[in-house]
């Protein structure tokens, strides 16, 4: 009855027989069984429209690679994982990898049929705007990190999950995202906001401004001071609204201000990296921040303090950053000099630079907490029953 075809790879004889079984109640008609990774990919490469149901029970990290492979070369095929061990962490591996769902062996009929009718009436679009998430990097004071924060993290999170990530600059007047990396876009905030009953995902992916090939798409501030004048909050609300429907993460260079586009951008978000240094001004700075972000209304777990370019060996040490704040400190990156001013003056990330230094190192393990934890978030939500039975 389906138009599809079907390739089972497990080395459990039991699993793939109740899977054709199931198939063939289901009315797939073209469904082979297939032993090995390198045989599977094989035939996937030569069909324009399938489901490959794969079950990591055994030999994980081939099958894990054979997953990427096929979710990049086969826009077409739909993935199912399944494993006779699951946990949060492999479940992440599993859908970072380029999978659509996953069970549990061994499998349930009826968890089964619900989980294949779902992977072929997916709508890709919809599934993204429902998980993206926006996070805003600000301080309210200037010099201290914020854009080379805001800047390797967005590359960074299009890296680790593979899907589309939006940086956008709302340094209306001094804005450094496309210098930091070396871009020189078409289009800026303003023609985006002019065009805002225009905008649909081709439009956006090619208005844009991609980096280096990868799934960051950069937003760039406007280049006249006044253009950034007409600019008003309900149009950056409605920028972000937008922008849901085609990126999984939209990354914010918030300005160090409280003006109504930058509040309305703090609104939006759902994360706010709050960044300092380990000194008594840019603490203090930061705790009227805290205090002003309790008289908006915002949650505490919205805002995660960041304290940049921290020393060890520093007189003021993380604890006495919790103690002045009455906050923990959500992330510390390294002090190095030498790595951020060369990134600077190279308009290259530091992780494209050398990402074995320590700052880039800090920047990437951010992105993946931040991820993971996101990811965790939802899947415990949707495998809740899956989890709990382990």
């Amino acid at each position: 009855m389906e138009n599809i075809s079907t390739v089972i790879l497990s080395e459990e004889f039991s699993t793939s027989e109740v899977l054709k079984l199931y198939l063939e109640e289901l009315g797939f008609n073209d469904v082979v069984e297939i032993k090995t990774c390198v045989h599977a990919y094989e035939k996937l490469t030569c069909l324009n429209n399938s489901l490959l149901i794969v079950d990591l029970s055994e030999d994980k990290d081939n099958k894990l690679d054979l997953i990427t492979k096929i979710s990049k070369e086969k826009e077409n095929c739909k993935i199912l994982a399944l494993s006779d061990n699951p946990s949060v962490n492999l479940i992440i591996e599993i859908m970072r990898s380029g999978a659509k769902e996953f069970l549990p062996v061994p499998i349930i009929k009826k968890e089964f049929t619900e989980i294949i009718k779902k992977l072929l009436s997916e709508n890709k679009e919809q599934k993204e705007k429902s998980k993206c998430k926006i996070i805003s990097v600000f301080s309210n004071k200037g010099g201290i990190g914020k854009t080379s924060l805001a800047t390797n993290l967005a590359l960074d999170l299009a890296k680790i999950t593979k899907e589309n990530v939006a940086l956008i600059d709302l340094n209306f007047q001094t804005g450094d995202i496309t210098t930091f990396l070396n871009l020189k876009p078409s289009f800026n905030i303003s023609y985006m906001l002019e065009n805002l009953d225009k905008i649909n995902e081709t439009f956006l992916l090619s208005t844009l401004e991609r980096y280096n090939r990868t799934n960051l798409y950069v937003l760039a501030d406007p280049p006249y001071f006044k253009q950034a004048d007409t600019i008003s909050p309900k149009q950056i609300s409605n920028l972000f609204n937008t922008l849901k429907n085609t990126f999984s993460y939209i990354i914010v260079d918030a300005e160090a201000s409280f003006d109504g586009k930058n509040i309305a951008a703090l609104d939006n978000s759902d994360l706010i990296l709050l960044v300092t240094v380990a000194n008594l001004p840019a603490l203090r700075n930061t705790q009227r921040c805290l205090e002003l972000f309790e008289k908006l209304g915002y949650e505490k777990e919205k805002t995660k303090i960041v304290v940049n370019r921290y020393m060890e060996n520093d007189e003021i040490k993380d604890e006495d950053v919790e103690k002045v704040l009455s906050k923990e400190v959500y992330w510390k990156v390294p002090n190095n000099y030498f790595a951020i001013m060369s990134e600077i003056n190279k308009g290259v990330p530091v992780s494209e630079i050398n990402s074995s230094t320590n700052v880039a190192q800090s920047y990437m393990d951010l992105a993946k907490y931040i991820s993971d934890n996101l990811y965790k978030q939802n899947l415990k939500e949707k495998y809740e029953n899956v989890l709990n039975n382990q």
